[in-house]
């Protein structure tokens, strides 16, 4: 199962260009998609969930091309987890994922064995008797994810997943989207760069409609090599010098000062040493080169 996009391109009415000439491959495994708000991440999510038309270009998932008369034949391939989600507040989680199970048409009894499996593996079992409007933001959202499983997509689309969650829910997404993506695909959108790095090895890094870098994390981070400097500062106006000078990507208080982890193409100071890449600084230094 792959995805190919050659020169895809979506411009609104208003003359908006959302995504501008991109091409992408997206392997098998779980294929990170990072970039700012306003990337252009979540209309690609549209257009890969045939919600939204592309202006222009191709896209092929698995060799069918998109268009309408495929759309059908796509759509029993996708499982989708929107950013913002409401699952009929009234319905218990049973009877919320038994409806929409029944949406997808998979048989009853096929159905409640996926939903024992999926509420489990999402931590969910004990809560399966309370209604959709009882539950957490981050149960929401695993309930959510388990509702996109339950047709056991080829290709599944998850769109900020972890936004506003705490440690241990982000954790739990994260572990459920890499077992569900064994033989699958999973396209991961997010602006949180840590999630990425505990969930894939491929990734793409999009900037106003275009596709600044696509390939493995590794070779990501290698860009950046020779590139990350740590520095000591005396004072906080030193630190806001070295930030009107260069993209800095944290700041800490010390006992002897001030740390500052600076992306500069040469050693900004005398009180800098070369600091090891985190895919942060990675993401920083392609989206500003």
């Amino acid at each position: 199962m792959s995805i190919e996009m050659k020169d895809l391109t979506v411009t609104f009415k208003n003359g908006v260009t959302a995504i501008d000439h991109a091409d992408l491959v997206i392997p098998k495994g779980v294929f990170g998609l990072l970039g700012e708000n306003g990337a252009g991440k979540t209309t690609l999510m549209r257009v890969l969930t045939t919600v939204l038309t592309p202006s222009g270009g191709t896209i092929s998932l698995d060799g069918i091309p998109y268009n309408e008369k495929n759309y059908g034949k796509i759509q029993q391939k996708i499982g989708y987890l929107p950013q913002e989600i409401d699952l009929y507040p009234g319905l218990t989680v049973q009877e919320c994922l038994e409806y929409m199970g029944d949406l997808a048409g998979i048989p009853k009894k096929v159905c409640r064995e996926r939903i024992d499996f999926y509420l489990g593996k999402a931590s969910l079992t004990e809560h399966r008797k309370k209604k959709m409007k009882q539950l957490s933001g981050g149960m929401k959202r695993r309930v959510g994810l388990v509702q996109a499983l339950l047709h056991e997509p080829e290709f599944l689309i998850v769109d900020e997943p972890t936004t506003g969650l705490d440690p241990e829910e982000r954790i739990r997404i994260r572990n459920l989207l890499v077992d569900f993506s064994e033989g699958r695909t999973v396209l991961f959108s997010t602006h949180v760069v840590e999630d990425l790095v505990a969930t894939c090895s491929q990734l793409a890094v999009m900037k106003k409609g275009r596709f600044l870098y696509a390939g493995g994390m590794r070779e990501l981070l290698g860009k950046a090599e020779g590139h990350v400097w740590l520095c000591r500062v005396d004072s906080e106006e030193e630190a806001r010098e070295l930030e009107r000078k260069y993209h800095v990507s944290s700041k800490q208080y010390a006992d002897d000062g001030l740390r500052v982890r600076v992306l500069s193409e040469e050693r900004p100071g005398v009180e800098c040493t070369e600091g090891k890449v985190t895919l942060e600084d990675a993401y920083i230094y392609v989206a500003h080169k």
